[in-house]
Formats: structure tokens, C-alpha cells, sequence
């Protein structure tokens, strides 16, 4: 049964990227939509608001540089260890889950980083990697967009991203685990 999924996933994942790269554009011309137009458009207005949020990551990388640098980040991986071996979560992952909310450069590295140490087949590499795709940049996204258009009140933004964070972190652990473990 197992080995079924494996096969259904595999089969599957080499078709999704070509599907969205050709079904987005024949829908929007199925809908009466100038597409390449539109996504000019749309190019132009995303220039405008990079230029808008430059401080914004400029403060959210130099704080996850500062994390890493002083040690915080190890510090807590080897408190939280205890607990997470008990759910079975390896400590290897632990950055990717504590970094990935904060940002999406950095998590990048850090699976980067992964990879050269454990290798791109590793269990632990796959988790990560399956965490950086299946996990938002929740504080990056609350202080670039809505720092963009100056919403200082997030409200539940945070609590409900961060949910939602730890939620795909613990589902891409099991997940990983249960098709390649």
C-alpha cells in the first residue's frame, strides 16, 4: 500500500509544475483576460512595493543574522530537544521550524547548509524541505505586507500564521516520515 503512494506521488509530482505553468495562463485567457498584459501590470506593481518593503527585510535579516550569531538558535534547539524527541521530531529540523516563520532567505540556507552536512537524500534534509514548501514566512509577510500598506494592527494575522507554521512543521516531519522513512 505504501509503496502504491509512493508510486501515485511520484507519478503526479512531474506533472504539477507543467500543469500550472499552462493551466493558470488558459484560464485566464478562457475568462477573457489580456494575460500578458495583466502580468506586466502586475510586474510593475510588484517593483513598486519592493522598493517599499527594503527596510523591512533589511530589520528582519539583520535580526535572524544576530539569532544565529550569538548562539541563541543552538541554545534553544538543545533545550527544546527533549520535547520533540518525544513527538518524534529529530532535532536536525528544529532550525528549519524556528527560522522558516521568520524568513524565507534564510531558511533557504539553512537547508542549504542541511544538504552539505547530511546530504540531499537524507530524511532530515527532506523534512526541510518539504517545510520550506509547505510552511509560510508569517513574520516576514506581516511586516512586509502589511507594513506596506501601513496596517500596524495584525491582530490574529500572527497567532493564526504561527498555527499554521507549526501545523505544516509537524505535518512535514510525519509526512516525510511515512513516504520515505
Amino acid at each position: 500500500m505504501l509503496e502504491t503512494i509512493r508510486s501515485v506521488v511520484s507519478a503526479l509530482s512531474a506533472f504539477v509544475l507543467p500543469a500550472l505553468l499552462v493551466g493558470f495562463p488558459l484560464y485566464g485567457l478562457l475568462k477573457g483576460v489580456r494575460v500578458y498584459e495583466v502580468f506586466v501590470e502586475g510586474a510593475k506593481e510588484g517593483f513598486d512595493v519592493a522598493v517599499t518593503i527594503i527596510p523591512y527585510l533589511i530589520a528582519i535579516l539583520f535580526a535572524i543574522g544576530m539569532f544565529r550569531a550569538s548562539g541563541a538558535m543552538d541554545y534553544l534547539v538543545n533545550v527544546l530537544d527533549p520535547v520533540l524527541g518525544v513527538i518524534g521530531v529529530p532535532a536536525e529540523v528544529l532550525p528549519m521550524g524556528l527560522v522558516r516563520p521568520l524568513t524565507g532567505s534564510g531558511s533557504a540556507g539553512l537547508v542549504a547548509d542541511m544538504i552539505n552536512q547530511y546530504g540531499e537524500d537524507s530524511l532530515v534534509v527532506k523534512m526541510a524541505a518539504t517545510m520550506f514548501g509547505s510552511t509560510e514566512t508569517t513574520f516576514y509577510v506581516i511586516a512586509v505586507y502589511f507594513g506596506a500598506v501601513n496596517i500596524r494592527d495584525t491582530r490574529h494575522a500572527v497567532p493564526a500564521g504561527l498555527f499554521a507554521d507549526f501545523v505544516g512543521f509537524l505535518a512535514s516531519v510525519y509526512m516525510v516520515q511515512l513516504l520515505f522513512g
